[in-house]
C-alpha cells in the first residue's frame, strides 16, 4: 500500500539536545527517540505526551518507563551484555571500535562484536539473529544521514595489499587525488588497498612530505598478520602525528571479522550481513566505483556492481573503472566478461579498463560526462 501523502513526516530524536528542545513543547507524540540515555530526564517524561511515540533503546528509570507506556509509546528497551548497541543512532569511528587497544585487540568493541557473531551465529539464536538485523538497519540509517548531499566514489580493491608496497602507495595517491576533488572517498573498510584509498584521503589536507614520511612509518608493520594490534597501532601513530586528515568512509563487516577494520577511515559503518553492507556500499557510490586489483571478494563486488548498471535498476548507469589490465583480463579475466556484458546497453558508456591509478580520475570524468 502507498504510504499516505498528507501523513506527518517522522520525527526522530538522537541526542539529548534534541529531547530537551522538543520537551520544551511538552508532546513526544509520533517521535521516534533512538538510543538516547534518558536516566536523568524522568520529569521530562512523566508530564510529557508520548502518544505513539517509540523508544529504541533508551535507558531510563522504571517510573518513567510505566509513564511512558501508559501513554501510548511502544518500547524497545536496552539489551544488556552486548558488544555493540543495536540501535546506534550515528556511524562508528575508528577510535570507538579499537577501544582498549593497548591491552589487547582482542578487548576491544570490533573484537568482542566479531566474537559475539560468530558464536550466535552457530547457536542459531532467534534473538541475535533479531538484533544483528536491527543493528545493521539502524546504522544503514546513519549512513544515509551521513551522506546526504555528498558525492561518493567507491574504492574497491583486495586486503592482501601490503604496506611499504608501491601498489599500496599508488591506492593511496589515488585515494587523495579522489578526496581532493571534493568526492567522498568510501572502501571496504578493510585492510590493504582499501586501507590505503582511506589513509589516501585522510592524508588529503596534508603535503607530499607527510604522504612520504607516514608510508613510511606504516610500512614499519606490513600487514594485519601476524598481529593486528601492531598493525593497527601504527595507524594510530600516523594518525596522532599527523592530525587533522580528511574524511571518508569505511563500509566493513563481521562477516569477514577475521579482515579488522582499518583505522583512517573518519567514518564506520560495519555491517554483520556481508549482503546488506554490500548493497549499502556499492548503491551510494554515485560519482562511481573504482576496482584496484583483488580476488573473489573484488571480483563478487564487480558484478554487484554491474548488475544494477545492466538493468538501469538505480537508474543512470554509473561510472566503473578497473585498474590493471594484466590482472583484470588473463589473472581474473573480469573485464572480459563485464565488456560483454555491456555490449548494447547503457552500460557500455560507463565502464573502462586503465593500466595505472594515475589514469583514474580522467577516467572517472569522462564516463560521468557520457
Amino acid at each position: 500500500m502507498p504510504a499516505d501523502a498528507s501523513a506527518p513526516p517522522v520525527r526522530e530524536i538522537e541526542t539529548l539536545e534534541e529531547f530537551d528542545r522538543v520537551a520544551l513543547t511538552g508532546s513526544f507524540a509520533g517521535y521516534r527517540l533512538q538510543a538516547v540515555d534518558l536516566t536523568d530526564r524522568t520529569f521530562a517524561l512523566l508530564v510529557a505526551d508520548t502518544t505513539q511515540a517509540v523508544f529504541l533503546g533508551c535507558p531510563m528509570e522504571p517510573q518513567a518507563l510505566a509513564h511512558v507506556r501508559a501513554g501510548g509509546a511502544l518500547v524497545f528497551p536496552p539489551v544488556p551484555h552486548l558488544p555493540f548497541d543495536p540501535y546506534r543512532a550515528a556511524l562508528y569511528s575508528p577510535a570507538e571500535l579499537y577501544a582498549d587497544l593497548a591491552g589487547g585487540y582482542e578487548h576491544t568493541p570490533d573484537a568482542r562484536a566479531y566474537e559475539w557473531f560468530t558464536s550466535t551465529s552457530a547457536s542459531g539464536d532467534i534473538l541475535a539473529s533479531m538484533l544483528r538485523s536491527i543493528h545493521d538497519d539502524a546504522v544503514a540509517d546513519a549512513l544515509d544521514e551521513h551522506l546526504s548531499g555528498a558525492r561518493v566514489v567507491g574504492v574497491m580493491g583486495g586486503h592482501a595489499m601490503k604496506r611499504g608496497t608501491d601498489a599500496y602507495a599508488g591506492a593511496a595517491r589515488l585515494g587523495r587525488a579522489l578526496a581532493r576533488e571534493g568526492l567522498t572517498v568510501a572502501t571496504g573498510g578493510g585492510p590493504g588497498a582499501m586501507e590505503a584509498a582511506n589513509f589516501g584521503a585522510y592524508a588529503a589536507p596534508h603535503d607530499d612530505v607527510m604522504l612520504g614520511k607516514a608510508l613510511s612509518v606504516l610500512g614499519g608493520a606490513p600487514s594485519f598478520r601476524p598481529s593486528v594490534g601492531e598493525w593497527a597501532l601504527t595507524a594510530f601513530e600516523v594518525r596522532e602525528r599527523w592530525p587533522e586528515g580528511g574524511t571518508s568512509l569505511s563500509v566493513p563487516t563481521w562477516f569477514y571479522g577475521h579482515e579488522p577494520p582499518n583505522a583512517f577511515a573518519s567514518h564506520v559503518a560495519k555491517f554483520f550481513a556481508n549482503a546488506v553492507r554490500e548493497d549499502a556500499l556499492l548503491a551510494r557510490c554515485d560519482a562511481g566505483v573504482v576496482f584496484l586489483p583483488g580476488a573473489a571478494g573484488t571480483v563478487q563486488e564487480i558484478f554487484d556492481a554491474a548488475t544494477p548498471n545492466y538493468y538501469s535498476s538505480r537508474g543512470e548507469p554509473t561510472p566503473m573503472v578497473l585498474v590493471d589490465r594484466a590482472h583484470w583480463t588473463e589473472q581474473l579475466p573480469a573485464w572480459p566478461l563485464l565488456s560483454a556484458l555491456a555490449r548494447d546497453h547503457p552500460m557500455a558508456w560507463r565502464i573502462a579498463l586503465v593500466e595505472s591509478v594515475t589514469e583514474v580520475p580522467e577516467a572517472l570524468a569522462r564516463l560521468a560526462e557520457k
